[in-house]
C-alpha cells in the first residue's frame, strides 16, 4: 500500500477501535446502520416487493444484480448498505435488487434463505433470463449468496451467471484457523459477536447445515464465484476454504486476499481508496460474467 493508503487504513482502524457495540439488539441495529453511506443522488431507488431496486445512470443492456446484505443475519438494512450496493451496481453497469430479507432472532433460519430464493424467482418471473443475472453479497449475505446457489441448484432451478462475495461467512461452526491466528488483528468481528448472531440465526439448527453454512455443502455445478476477503479478518479461512472447495468440485472460484484490509472494507469507500478499488474490481468482474456483456 502507498503511504496515503496506509494513513487511510490507520485512521479507519482508530475510528473502529473507538466504537463500542451496544448490547441491546435495537440499539445495535441502529449502530450498524450508522456505518452506512447515503445513496448517491443519481441512483434511482424503487421500492418493490421484497426489497429495493437500485439503478445507476450508466445501466446498459438487461443485466440485473441481486444483493444480499451482511450483518450476521441480525443487523443490516438499506441504510447500512444502500450506498455500497448502489456503487457496486454502478461499477457493474446494471440495476441491483437489494433483498430486504427477514432477520433473526424474530425470523431465524431458514427465513433469510427462503426470502433470497423467492426474490430470485420473482426476478425471473419478470422475464429476466438467468444468464443476465448476477448475485452479490457481503459477510452473512455472502454466505447467504452461496447457500442460495446451493438451494437453487438442488431445487432444479436455472442458476445465475455468476456471484461475487465479500468476506463471506461460510462456516457458522467457526472452525477456521483464522478464528485463532488473526483474532487479535480483526477490529470488527470477534468470536463473541459470531456466537451471538449464530445462536440468534440458527435457533437450535446444526451449524453444519449446508444451507446455513455453505462450506458443508457440495459446490459442484455452481456458477463462477469471485471472493474478496481482507487479510486481517477472522473469516479469512471461510473464504479460502470455500474457494478451494469450488475448485475441487470443478467450478470457478476466484479468491482475492487484500493485504491489511478489514472485514467488508468496501463499506468504507468514502474513507479508503482500497475500498473503491475493490468495488471497481468486483463490479467490473460481475459485469463481464453476465450474458449481456458490455
Amino acid at each position: 500500500m502507498s503511504e496515503s493508503e496506509v494513513a487511510e487504513l490507520e485512521e479507519l482502524l482508530a475510528v473502529l477501535a473507538a466504537d463500542d457495540w451496544p448490547d441491546a439488539i435495537d440499539e445495535a441495529r441502529l449502530f450498524y446502520d450508522s456505518w452506512g453511506t447515503p445513496i448517491a443522488d443519481d441512483i434511482e431507488v424503487e421500492h418493490r416487493d421484497g426489497g429495493y431496486l437500485l439503478t445507476p445512470p450508466n445501466v446498459t443492456g438487461s443485466r440485473t444484480g441481486l444483493y444480499l446484505h451482511g450483518g450476521g443475519y441480525v443487523y443490516g438494512s438499506l441504510r447500512s448498505h444502500g450506498g455500497l450496493v448502489s456503487e457496486i451496481a454502478r461499477a457493474a453497469g446494471c440495476g441491483m435488487f437489494f433483498v430486504d430479507y427477514r432477520r433473526a432472532p424474530e425470523h431465524p433460519y431458514p427465513a433469510a434463505l427462503d426470502d433470497a430464493v423467492a426474490a430470485y424467482e420473482s426476478l425471473l418471473a419478470t422475464g429476466v433470463t438467468p444468464s443476465n443475472v448476477v448475485f452479490a453479497g457481503d459477510s452473512a449475505g455472502g454466505g447467504l449468496v452461496l447457500a442460495t446457489l446451493l438451494k437453487l441448484r438442488d431445487l432444479g432451478l436455472p442458476l445465475p451467471a455468476a456471484a461475487a462475495c465479500v468476506s463471506p461467512w461460510t462456516d457458522l461452526a467457526g472452525t477456521g484457523d483464522s478464528f485463532r491466528t488473526v483474532a487479535d488483528e480483526d477490529p470488527l468481528v470477534s468470536e463473541h459477536i459470531v456466537a451471538l448472531v449464530t445462536g440468534s440465526y440458527l435457533a437450535g439448527v446444526a451449524p453444519t447445515t449446508p444451507y446455513a453454512s455453505p462450506l458443508y455443502g457440495d459446490p459442484a455445478g455452481l456458477p463462477p464465484v469471485l471472493i474478496q476477503v481482507g487479510s486481517r479478518e477472522i473469516l479469512l479461512s471461510d473464504a479460502e476454504r470455500f474457494a478451494a472447495a469450488l475448485r475441487r468440485a470443478g467450478s470457478t472460484g476466484v479468491l482475492e486476499v487484500w493485504p491489511g484490509m478489514v472485514h467488508v472494507w468496501h463499506l468504507h469507500y468514502t474513507r479508503l481508496a482500497k475500498a473503491r478499488q475493490a468495488i471497481a474490481r468486483l463490479g467490473g468482474w460481475l459485469g463481464s460474467q453476465a450474458g449481456d456483456v458490455r
